[in-house]
């Protein structure tokens, strides 16, 4: 009677203003009855009456220290927020996202045409009391939420999963996440690797029921070597992201019987195919491309490493496809969640050569997985409580600077830090923060200097937040430090990282092709072969030598295109009949 009396209460208050938290709800985390309270206040007058009462709930139970409660409170807040948005004006964000990130491709409509309803509409009642009521769920689901999620094809899954089968949905809710954000939009065409046609891989993933269903039987019969119950969503999207259909994953179960420890040797169990490789058939020559064939007939390195990932998913094993840039070729291999649930990611990567890096697909974007989300993989340390701390903080700084409290949000965001330097969204809703504040560049790139130190370990990262100070640095006429902060770190990634020192070159040579004449970018040029071609491999001559050698003979200058790629291959070096060395005589053959 009385959880009644405070329905009415509220609807009535709702009528008459706005929808006030009751006095003393934010000093503990929310009941289930109080989540229907808020949930028939959102029925009867929609969730943006209520997201501004739980907003300010979470920030007065953050100010008077219950963090607990205000880390509850934030995750209800999180909810309303998305839940509120109109479908129409979600679309448009979310293409910018998708344009931004450049994880656009074929298989996806070509046109959108978004109803103005609420996401919300996605999500039957059930769920949303189980969903605004389940903490954990909550935290991982906004921890994962990437930009680039089309939010609603994944609450639509969600739902059907959640309606089909609540007590399954239960047992395997991180299951069921993993695959909404991964089966949300459809794969692209190259997808997992491009050496393989349409018609013997259609490239489709199944349906998210049939898919949980799948999951769920064939952990419960003791067919998968990881407890998916166990594991989290962002480990195990790199599960439900299955190219083979479900037969050939049913053999895989039945056939492929090595214990998780000896996982790395399904890549060789599918024999080389020199003959191929000689004759340069680096395309699937069959109309077949199931995994029984591949087994029989062999293949080269990336059916090797589509085999073996998609036996380790059958089997109930995280797996990742990689690929990437050699000294003289391209290789292809994969990793795997061990039975330590460490992830070991180089199966297969050295039984050519050894390779400057590697290049692997999320399937929650389709675009690249980045080097520090790989590391932060493998570190684990976004399963620790002080991670976890660290989120609500974060959380917190992004609603006070929400409703323009940069100084509170300032101070939130840096306690987020001190809990885990690792915390990369902290560090940009500091930046944030920072910049609403004060525009002194000097300030901005002192904590430019400081994020860049925190992820010291993480080149990629400690690169992205070092180029951001060198553009700083150049905006403000500071040409000299800018262009000897950009060397030194070329310097810093060279030999261990030469993926991000070509990276790093391949951005002073394009700056060159934009702002100098022809005969200082030639200057730009030789430098960079003399400095840094010599470990750079395929990569660099992706990335360096062949734009400029293109983009000098788009210009009419031909025979400095010559020379600019006969210095490269004294630099490089290749093998005698490699992959480089076709690929550059090709070229030279081409300019002559």
């Amino acid at each position: 009677m009385l959880v009644r009396r405070i329905i009415l209460f509220g609807l009535l208050a709702v009528r008459l203003g706005a929808w006030e938290l009751p006095h003393g709800w934010e000093t503990q985390a929310p009941t289930q009855e109080q989540i229907n309270v808020a949930l028939d206040v959102a029925e009867h007058e929609g969730w943006v009456a209520v997201t501004p009462a739980l907003r300010d709930g979470t920030l007065r139970a953050y100010e008077q220290g219950r963090t607990d409660a205000a880390a509850a409170w934030l995750g209800l807040t999180r909810w309303a927020q998305l839940l509120e948005e109109r479908e129409d004006r979600f679309v448009p964000r979310w293409m910018t996202a998708i344009n931004a990130e450049k994880v656009g491709h074929a298989n996806m409509p070509r046109r959108y045409f978004p109803p103005a309803t609420l996401l919300g509409a996605h999500v039957s009642r059930p769920l949303a009391q189980w969903l605004l009521a389940n903490r954990r769920f909550t935290d991982k689901f906004f921890e994962l939420l990437s930009p680039c999620d089309y939010l609603p094809a994944v609450l639509t899954i969600l739902d059907q999963l959640f309606t089909a089968d609540p007590k399954h949905f239960q047992t395997y809710a991180q299951l069921a996440l993993a695959i909404a954000v991964v089966y949300d939009l459809p794969p692209p065409p190259d997808w997992p690797h491009a050496q393989v046609s349409q018609a013997a891989l259609p490239r489709r993933l199944p349906a998210p029921l049939e898919a949980f269903a799948f999951f769920t039987k064939a952990d419960e019969t003791g067919h998968t070597l990881h407890k998916l119950s166990q594991l989290d969503a962002d480990t195990l999207k790199f599960v439900v992201d299955v190219a083979a259909p479900f037969p050939e994953l049913l053999w895989a179960q039945e056939v492929i019987s090595d214990p998780l420890k000896n996982l790395a040797k399904t890549y060789s169990a599918v024999s080389y195919r020199r003959d191929r490789e000689q004759s340069n058939q680096y395309q699937w020559p069959d109309l077949t491309y199931d995994l029984p064939h591949i087994l029989g007939e062999g293949g080269i390195c990336v059916d090797q490493a589509y085999f073996a990932t998609e036996v380790g998913k059958a089997r109930g094993v995280p797996t990742i496809f990689f690929h990437g840039d050699g000294n003289d070729a391209r290789h292809a291999w994969f990793g795997y969640l061990d039975s330590r649930k460490q992830w070991v990611l180089d199966a297969g990567r050295y039984e050519e050569q050894n390779l400057v890096t590697g290049i692997a697909r999320d399937p929650q974007t389709w675009g690249n997985l980045s080097d520090h989300e790989l590391a932060f993989l493998s570190d684990g340390f976004r399963a620790l409580p002080a991670y976890a701390s660290s989120r609500v903080h974060a959380g917190i700084a992004a609603i006070y600077l929400s409703v323009q409290k940069a100084p509170e949000a300032l101070a939130a965001a840096r306690q987020a830090v001190r809990f885990e330097r690792r915390n990369l969204d902290a560090w940009e809703i500091l930046l944030s923060a920072q910049a609403t504040l004060t525009n002194d560049p000097k300030t901005r790139e002192g904590v430019l200097r400081e994020a860049a130190n925190a992820f010291d370990r993480y080149p990629d990262l400690n690169s992205q937040f070092r180029l951001q100070i060198a553009d700083s640095l150049r905006r403000r006429g500071e040409t000299s430090a800018a262009d000897q902060e950009e060397r030194q770190l070329a310097r810093r990634n060279q030999g261990n990282r030469t993926d991000l020192t070509t990276a790093e070159a391949a951005l002073i040579l394009q700056r060159a092709m934009t702002e100098k004449p022809l005969a200082e970018q030639l200057q730009v040029y030789n430098q960079l072969v003399r400095q840094y071609g010599r470990d750079g491999g395929t990569g660099f001559y992706d990335e360096v030598t062949r734009p400029f050698v293109t983009n000098l003979v788009r210009e009419g200058h031909q025979s400095e295109a010559l020379i600019a790629l006969n210095q490269a291959r004294q630099a490089l070096q290749p093998e005698f009949g490699s992959q480089l060395d076709l690929e550059m005589n090709k070229l030279a053959t081409t300019l002559q």
